[in-house]
């Protein structure tokens, strides 16, 4: 008989936690081995894998666990894969502000997932636990959403609210902090005393935004479904990749100037989803289809928006 945990059999759990661990070291041992920051075109061959091995996982939830749950994976993995682009554009600024060199850029980020990880998969555990004891919890996520939505809309990045906040004040009274980087270490010991290093500073932000990122997000999948198998893994599949996407549209930044606003559209759509679920249940396909309608519009029209202008800059 086989043993079934959290809605999976286990050598399920075993196996893909066993493909993160090796696609985690993998990806760190070949950026460490390049030496170099990575192409736009390595960012590219990488994301494309990346998403390839996602589908392929979905795929197999699909055989396993049925139709419904493989498109309730497929529509966990699109909303957190596109709001892992958002988080992009703060990492970017976050990096800007903190002037952290290019090759320290990869282990703040290979940090920050693994540290990602681990807050995301403890929330959504818990999040689903706390759902199941107590209904009424699906209203307040569906309100967070809304208020999230709403925030996106009309406020820009906090990436400066955090850089210039309380806790990086507080960093720095407490901890002993050099003027200047060294290579990619966190800490490093001159004369006789260990002291951490700006990119430490870099990655306690990092991490703080991690945190924040994920308590708008959590909710966004358990509006989608609360197998906690199905939220688990669509989720960690959506932020193994975000290093190599990173990456890749670092440099696209202007380029989706509506990414947000779409993404505000998204939450709102599941967060009253989530709030008349009850009354009125929406079928996973047409669910799909909004989510992938609206992202498709925004992103389409700011590559438009912006062509005039990358064109005339290119003429320049």
């Amino acid at each position: 008989m086989r043993k079934t945990i959290a809605g999976a059999p286990l050598w399920v759990w075993i196996a893909f936690h066993i493909g993160v661990f090796i696609a985690l070291g993998i990806d760190l041992f070949s950026s460490k081995r390049r030496g170099r920051e990575l192409s736009m075109r390595a960012a590219l061959q990488r994301t494309v894998i990346w998403v390839l091995v996602s589908l392929g996982f979905n795929a197999l939830v699909w055989r396993i666990k049925g139709p419904h749950h493989g498109l309730d994976f497929l529509t966990g993995y699109l909303i957190e894969y596109s709001l892992s682009m958002d988080n992009i554009f703060v990492f970017v600024l976050i990096f800007a502000h903190f002037r952290v060199p290019p090759l320290a850029q990869r282990r703040v980020l290979v940090w920050g997932i693994i540290g990602a990880l681990i807050m995301r998969g403890t929330m959504i555990l818990c999040g689903i636990a706390l759902v199941e004891r107590f209904h009424f919890v699906l209203y307040l996520f569906g309100a967070l959403l809304l208020i999230t939505a709403a925030r996106m809309l009309f406020k820009k990045h906090a990436a400066r609210d955090l850089t210039e906040g309380w806790l990086l004040r507080t960093c720095r009274r407490v901890l002993p902090i050099t003027r200047d980087y060294y290579d990619e270490h966190f800490h490093v010991r001159l004369d006789g005393r260990w002291m951490f290093t700006p990119l430490a500073l870099a990655m306690i932000v990092i991490e703080t935004t991690d945190l924040i990122f994920a308590i708008d997000s959590i909710p966004a999948v358990l509006a989608i479904t609360r197998d906690q198998f199905v939220a688990y893994t669509s989720n960690i599949c959506a932020i193994l990749g975000l290093r190599s996407l990173y990456f890749l549209l670092a440099g696209l930044m202007d380029r989706f100037i509506y990414l947000r606003t779409g993404l505000a559209f998204v939450l709102a759509f599941v967060g009253l989803k989530m709030i008349i679920a009850d009354l009125l249940p929406l079928p996973r396909s047409l669910s799909l289809g909004i989510i992938v309608l609206i992202l498709g519009i925004t992103i389409g029209i700011s590559m438009l928006k912006t062509q005039p202008r990358i064109a005339d800059e290119g003429q320049k």
